[in-house]
This record gives structure tokens, sequence and C-alpha cells, in this order.
């Protein structure tokens, strides 16, 4: 028996709840279970109930055996004394408060059923499946699943709005600088990521804000606060980098990151960062104010036509500063426009709207349920599953649903498990 499934099953009452009696033969109801408790203390807060026939009110407290209270040190904690109801599997030990009170202890194995247990150690005997559930999801009840995907995906936007959160706040809040640094930790892509948020870290954005007019400056200031002007090569376009970057780093006093963080190893040509680096260039080039530009629009359409933006002539011609390659335009794609919104400005508009006290979904919800379904290994899995997507609002919450109950076997918190195991 784990104690995870008996705070689940008292949180949902999944036991014959009439006749209870506590293991002195006193008649127990339960008006209110409590509130679940996830700090230190007992595991259920401001219970209700009424025990031979007198109210009380208080907390409960859950263990397997009720020797554990004693394991635990619970009779000499304070914490402890408000204490109303000690719910066990297993009955050996009278318990009693600090002040040698006795508490009232109700003995679950008596009422659980067997049907339940049997579900509960199904669920959880499958340890070498994907999910533990992936020969049963799929027979979930569709509504119970569609408000599932709802919450998981809010889930994931939360989330994703306190990592922007903690961005804004290391800038003092200010929103054009934290929508920077997101970008371009965004271009930089799984690789390069940490090092484009270095980047763009490195320097005040304001800079950006007083070059953005000369385009030439601009990647001169990305690809040398990047750590990519440092060689020597012949090209007139290096050149001319380098000399205006030696400009802006006197004139700014600027730092740029180590040099050999930004990688091209395991890039496809046009992932490459120096395509990134120009790309984001050019988008900043183009809009002054792109965070309250971003922050007005409501259609998809509008994103992709505001961020679409290529490279500078120079990188028509090249993916890196040596090597001349066949010529092509090299412009930001939707499927990676897809990419910043979802990871970025989606939440960040969220955010903003909540830093607003508006928090009105809906506005995340129609921009996301028009991007087309991401295409990853978690996805292609669950697709095995018959659980298919649509749109990458169902994509982003089943990432939300492997990686925080799948992995974490937090199956008593999912409402797939809850399903599964209370029939």
């Amino acid at each position: 028996m784990k104690e995870n499934l008996l705070h689940f099953v008292w949180k949902l009452k999944l036991f014959s709840a009439t006749q209870l009696k506590a293991t002195n033969g006193e008649i127990i109801e339960i008006i209110s279970a409590g509130t679940a408790n996830f700090n230190s203390g007992p595991d259920f807060l401001n219970a209700k109930l009424v025990i031979n026939n007198q109210l009380w009110a208080g907390n409960v407290e859950i263990h397997v055996d009720s020797s554990d209270w004693y394991a635990h040190n619970h009779e000499i904690d304070e914490n402890y004394d408000s204490v109303i109801l000690h719910v066990v599997w297993e009955h050996t030990v009278d318990v009693f408060r600090k002040t040698n009170q006795p508490i009232a202890t109700l003995a679950l194995k008596n009422y659980i059923s067997k049907d339940l247990l049997n579900n509960y150690r199904q669920l959880f005997s499958k340890n070498k499946n994907w999910i533990n559930c992936e020969k049963d999801i799929a027979s979930i009840d569709s509504f119970i699943l569609t408000n599932w995907i709802e919450r998981l995906y809010v889930e994931r936007l939360e989330k994703k709005s306190d990592q922007i959160q903690n961005v804004l706040t290391n800038l003092n809040n200010n929103w054009e600088a934290a929508l920077f640094v997101l970008l371009a930790k965004n271009f930089g892509l799984k690789i390069n990521s940490e090092a484009f948020m270095n980047f763009a870290n490195s320097f005040d954005f304001s800079i950006v804000r007083k070059v953005s007019n000369n385009l030439e400056q601009l990647e001169a200031l990305f690809f040398g606060q990047a750590g990519m002007l440092f060689k020597n090569y012949e090209s007139e376009y290096y050149k001319k980098l380098k000399k205006e970057y030696s400009f802006l780093q006197v004139k700014f006093q600027l730092s740029p990151i180590s040099i050999g963080q930004v990688q091209f190893f395991r890039l496809r040509p046009n992932n490459f960062p120096t395509i990134r680096l120009s790309q984001l260039a050019m988008v900043y080039h183009r809009h002054q104010n792109l965070f309250s530009k971003i922050m007005e629009m409501e259609t998809i359409k509008e994103f992709y036509d505001l961020i679409d933006a290529a490279t500078s002539v120079f990188w028509e011609t090249h993916y890196t500063f040596e090597t001349t390659s066949k010529k092509s335009v090299k412009k930001i794609t939707k499927p990676f426009v897809d990419l910043l919104l979802i990871n970025t400005i989606i939440p960040m508009k969220f955010l903003y709207l909540k830093s607003l006290g508006k928090n009105d979904l809906s506005a995340s919800l129609i921009i996301i349920a028009q991007i087309k379904p991401e295409k990853n290994e978690t996805v292609s899995k669950f697709n095995e599953l018959n659980i298919k997507s649509k749109t990458a609002f169902e994509t982003q919450a089943l990432l939300q649903l492997k990686n925080e109950y799948c992995n974490k076997q937090l199956c008593l918190s999912c409402a797939v498990g809850k399903e599964l195991i209370s029939g």
C-alpha cells in the first residue's frame, strides 16, 4: 500500500462513506474531507467531521500504518495538535496528541473496494511501458480527455509565463528588453539557446534601439557580442562588421560573450547561428517597439507578417563568413514563427494581459489553436496510442502531460489516471 493512494482515496472519498467507524467503534460522518496541504504539517487542512455525534473542525493526517505517527515524531510536534482524525490503512497502535488526548483513527483497509485496489495495481504495474496507461488512455471518455487537455495547456502556459517573469524581473520589468532576450534564446534553437541568451544579456537593450536604424551596425553589434568577430576573414563584409564593432565596443563599453559558446555542430545550414543572428537583426532593424506591436496583434496572420524577415544580402550567398554558397534568400519560415509564438510570444502576451488584470485566456487559445501540431517524438508516440493532435494547443498539452505527469508517475493527479483507478 502506498500513502499517495490513501491521499487520493480520502480526497475523492473513494470508499464506502456510510456507517464509517473509528477503530474504537465511534461513528464517523465526513462533512468535508479538507484541503490537501502540500507544505509541512498535516496532510489535509480544515476538515469537518462528526465523530460520535459531535462536530469537529480541524486537520487530517494520513499514514499507511498508524505507528508512523510515532515514527515521524508527531506526538511531540504542536503542528499536529489540531489533527481530528488519523486516517490509516493498517491500525496497529493508538495515537495521541502532544497533550496525551487520544485521536480518532479510521482504518481505510476495511472500506476500500477490491476493484479500486486492482485498478491501482494494474496501472502502476506497467513500468516498462512508455506511459502507465498506454493501453487504456484512448478509452477515456472524450469529454474528460478534452477538459484535461485544456487544463494541461493552461498549466504549460503558466509555466512558460513563470519563466518569462523571471527574465522580466531581472530586467527591471522592461518588457521590450525581456522580449529581445527571449526571442534571441528562441533564435538560437536548442543547441545555441543558452549562448544566444547570454549574448542578449551581455549588453543593455537600449543599445539595440540606438543602432537599429543602421542594419550594418546592428549586425556588427550582434555578431560581435556573440563572440564571432575575432578572426581574420578576407570578405569585405566581415571587415566592415569588425570595424563597426570595434567602434561600438569603445562607444558603449561592450564585453562580448566568450568565444566558442556559439556552435555550428549538428545544425542544418539554415539554422546556423550566422543566419539566425542576421534574421534577428533584420527583425529589429524593421521594427521599433516590437513588444508594443505584438501586444496589439490578434490574428496569427499579423504575427506571420510582422516577423516576415530575411537575412541581409551577404547571407544570401553565405552560411559562414568563409565560404561562398549558391544564392538563396533565407527568410524566417512560418514553422519557425510558430515556435516563437508557442515558446515566447503567446506566453508573454498572456503574462502581460495578466499584469493588467486581464485573466482572459481566449486570446491565447485562439492563436495557439491556429498553429499546426508540432512534430516530435512525444507527439508521435501519443499519435500511436490514438491520441491525435490537430493543433499546437493539443501538442503542447501532451508535452505537459508526458513531462509533468507520466514521467513523474503522478497518475493520481492526472484526470486519466483518476478515471482508470476510480472506474
